[in-house]
């Protein structure tokens, strides 16, 4: 992973440098409607009713199974929070992860996407997004910072958490289940107006937030003041397109100590060590330690979204300005399947260039949060058969 940090050295001037015509806006959203016709948000449920599967003492994390490597923190307050969501105590939280009577196990195994470092619980509320023949969970975006995807340490992230769980369950869940919302047109309109629809996805989510319709009050001012609440649904989307286009990529995402692929029939998942992303950190957290690459949320990019269209995101290029590769590496179209703009390891392999991640920077301390914001980008080995 020596080369990621030459592939992110810095690059301004070539950076600010891109400019896209109308046409290739054109191709990357033609691009994203083919990959993503079909893929409705259709629901809410709790974990264990879509994964009954899943007892009480299973959480799923982000990324290939961490195995025998320390929990990160940031995972560890997630697990916490979770297991208090379901009932139980914190110190019975955390004395029940000490003592191995919790089992972690990898979200994309079991058809499940999650942000960061928030970890599944059977008792969490999940989003079903795909279609009749195949849907992904993925949990709610409770909150902005602190919340749980951040692996923030912060009692607040429960309660949040459980006033949003009982909204989606008493309004949305029998709405969603009358008339499932297409996420195609959200993707659309979020390109259009510079969403890159991952790390910047504000268009996005008013967009979800109008197919929404009418809510209670104060319902409907979380979901606007969280730009990111529809960042779950968008993962699960990917994740669908991913299964349901013949890729040549079948999940994708990291734990905080390995980055891993799986390719369409792998049981067991290819790893890297996860090194840091490298990006712009929040005021006053310059200081502050970066877990590495965590979260399932890669899956976006790897759809072509995310870092592999960040050349129509202006802000983010102004904004990263300094982290970026050279403009000519932003242009990923090299990278991608040409129907789709799903990422295809067998192109990034031939070109010797790696697809761009936009991830959050988490903090690896234990107090967890977020630290910053910036991109990541794995090996090219890792593409290899």
């Amino acid at each position: 992973m020596a080369g990621d940090r030459e592939l992110l050295a810095p690059s301004a001037a070539q950076v600010i440098a891109v400019s896209i015509a109308p046409h290739d806006l054109a191709v990357k959203t033609a691009q994203a409607r083919r990959a993503f016709d079909g893929a409705a948000l259709r629901g809410v449920c709790r974990l264990g009713e879509a994964r009954p599967s899943l007892g009480d003492d299973v959480l799923l994390h982000a990324g290939p199974p961490l195995g025998d490597a320390d929990v990160p923190h940031a995972i560890r307050n997630a697990a916490i929070h979770a297991l208090v969501h379901g009932g139980r105590d914190a110190g019975a939280a955390a004395e029940a992860l000490d003592r191995g009577a919790i089992r972690l196990a990898p979200a994309q195994d079991h058809g499940v996407v999650t942000p960061l470092a928030q970890v599944v619980s059977s008792a969490m509320p999940v989003f079903r997004v795909g279609d009749e023949a195949d849907e992904v969970l993925a949990p709610l975006a409770e909150s902005a910072p602190p919340a749980l995807r951040f692996g923030s340490a912060d009692p607040v992230c429960v309660v949040n958490l459980r006033a949003q769980a009982q909204w989606a369950l008493d309004v949305l869940a029998g709405r969603l289940a009358e008339a499932p919302l297409p996420v195609v047109g959200w993707i659309e309109r979020g390109l259009a107006a510079g969403d890159e629809c991952h790390a910047r996805v504000g268009v996005v989510n008013a967009a979800f937030r109008q197919a929404l319709g009418e809510l209670p009050a104060d319902y409907a001012r979380t979901i606007e003041d969280n730009a990111n609440f529809v960042l779950p649904v968008l993962m699960a989307a990917s994740a669908w397109a991913l299964r349901r286009r013949g890729g040549s990529i079948a999940a994708a995402g990291g734990n905080g100590v390995e980055f891993g692929l799986r390719f369409p029939g792998d049981v067991g998942w290819r790893t890297v060590a996860a090194t840091p992303p490298a990006g712009v950190y929040l005021p006053g957290r310059e200081q502050a330690p970066v877990l590495g690459a965590v979260g399932d949320s890669p899956v976006i990019d790897f759809c072509g979204l995310g870092g592999q269209a960040l050349a129509f995101a202006a802000d983010l290029l102004a904004a990263w300005a300094e982290v970026l590769p050279p403009a000519r590496e932003l242009c990923a179209e090299s990278l991608l399947e040409p129907d789709t703009g799903l990422v295809c390891r067998h192109r990034v392999v031939h070109s010797g260039r790696s697809p761009l991640v936009n991830l959050a920077m988490v903090d690896a301390s234990a107090a967890g949060g977020l630290v910053g914001r910036g991109v990541y980008a794995p090996g090219v080995d890792l593409f290899r058969g």
